[in-house]
């Protein structure tokens, strides 16, 4: 399978054929260890940096650091309608659109940062406390036209984090920033 590296570095998500327990174990353990990795990846950025696409017409690092506290925010509250109702179809958002709203472009990564430092903390513990029947719930998403359950859905955010951090660490070594 051929994909454009800059916007897939790491490769498109896949899912496996079967879900183990280990590889849940680790995207749990990806989802719990994400937002400091983040926090770490943006420390000593300036705004200049912030404010670089990190490839061309992609988004800034600003915008991808709040597209994943608004998309994080989404998915948690998708686990949690699955979990407390039987296959919710839950709405979809135009994450493009978001990102170009002032907070998305103006505001300091900070306030992203805490929501998602906070965010994953509940994340991670309410993962930890699924069974295996837990995670063979499911939402419809209407955009995908399909049923999602959630074991797929969190190998896609462990993978989503990873994807978007790969955005920042490729651009930080092209430019050669700290």
């Amino acid at each position: 399978m051929t994909f454009d590296t800059q916007r897939y570095p790491i490769g498109p998500f896949e899912k496996p054929a079967e879900i183990t327990a280990e590889e849940v174990a680790q995207w749990i353990a990806a989802i719990a260890s994400f937002p400091e990795q983040l926090s770490t990846a943006v420390a000593h950025l300036s705004d200049e940096q912030l404010d670089t696409p990190y490839r061309p017409g992609g988004w800034t690092i600003r915008q991808v650091v709040h597209h994943c506290a608004d998309s994080h925010l989404n998915s948690f509250i998708r686990f949690k309608l699955a979990l407390t109702e039987d296959k919710p179809t839950v709405k979809p958002y135009f994450e493009e659109r978001w990102a170009e709203l002032p907070d998305g472009k103006l505001a300091p990564v900070a306030t992203s940062l805490h929501i998602l430092d906070g965010l994953h903390q509940r994340w991670a513990l309410l993962l930890r406390s699924l069974s295996a029947t837990d995670l063979k719930k499911s939402f419809l998403h209407p955009e995908h036209g399909k049923e999602i359950f959630l074991d797929e859905c969190l190998g896609l955010y462990a993978w989503h984090g990873r994807h978007h951090l790969a955005h920042i660490t490729n651009l930080k070594q092209q430019k050669g920033w700290q």
